[in-house]
């Protein structure tokens, strides 16, 4: 999994621990000692680069023998004007978070097709990929490029490999309160959302865990929306008046 030591990926790594997984995560940063659970190894990699990459999945099938699922989970972008972003900020944006995507589902295909078995590979995209993204257009144009990316390599990798689309909604993660201004800022976001919270990361795991498991094996090209019920409508407020 790409970025599985912290915040969304720790949430999806801990959750496919307990379905008895071995996990292997990357990140250009080695973590500290004792902060990744058992049973988790490490893997220095940068997934804009395909050529890392390409080694990374070398690694991986070398130290385990096989690779059943890839997860990509790397991504983000802090908020900026579009009318002012520089191309090379927007040129990262979409490295990190589409065209990494494209570098790891190539890789894992690649022995997924060698496999009797096949492969999962799991996306995890973002709402802002459905819905307009004022503050954070390349990123919102990333997460929909990755919904179009996923479809047609289903359809273009089947029936060996399946492909689908996590499209999370807000979620508490490290970082959640201080993007909120605080534990009141957060508190208000999270009241708005119909299931009265905000995602947890393993909200998130356990969504990537059923897709990647033999319950959703007719399941390919797909999104899952995992948002608690969707963001707030001004127009639904003012008819509850």
């Amino acid at each position: 999994m790409t970025g599985g030591a912290r915040g969304v990926g720790r949430g999806i790594t801990d959750r496919l621990l307990a379905a008895g997984a071995t996990v292997a995560v990357c990140g250009r940063t080695v973590p500290d000692d004792g902060a990744l659970p058992d049973r988790v190894t490490f893997h220095q990699a940068d997934v804009r680069d395909p050529e890392s990459v390409d080694a990374l999945v070398d690694e991986v099938v070398a130290r385990h023998g096989r690779l059943d699922i890839a997860v990509n989970n790397a991504g983000g972008a802090p908020g900026t004007e579009a009318a002012t972003a520089s191309p090379r900020f927007t040129d990262k944006i979409i490295a990190l978070n589409l065209t990494s995507a494209i570098h790891v589902a190539q890789a894992a295909n690649r022995v997924m097709q060698a496999q009797p078995s096949g492969g999962s590979i799991v996306s995890v995209g973002s709402l802002s990929g459905l819905r307009p993204s004022p503050g954070t257009a390349a990123y919102g144009a990333a997460k929909a490029g990755l919904l179009s990316l996923t479809t047609s390599l289903a359809m273009e990798w089947a029936p060996k490999v399946r492909l689908n689309v996590v499209s999370a909604g807000m979620v508490r993660t490290e970082v959640f309160e201080d993007y909120y201004g605080g534990p009141e800022g957060a508190a208000a976001v999270s009241a708005t959302v119909p299931l009265g919270r905000v995602a947890e990361p393993t909200d998130i795991g356990n969504a990537v865990a059923f897709l990647a498991s033999p319950l959703a094996a007719f399941v390919t090209g797909a999104n899952l929306v995992v948002h608690g019920g969707g963001e707030q409508l001004a127009f639904f407020e003012h008819q509850r008046g």
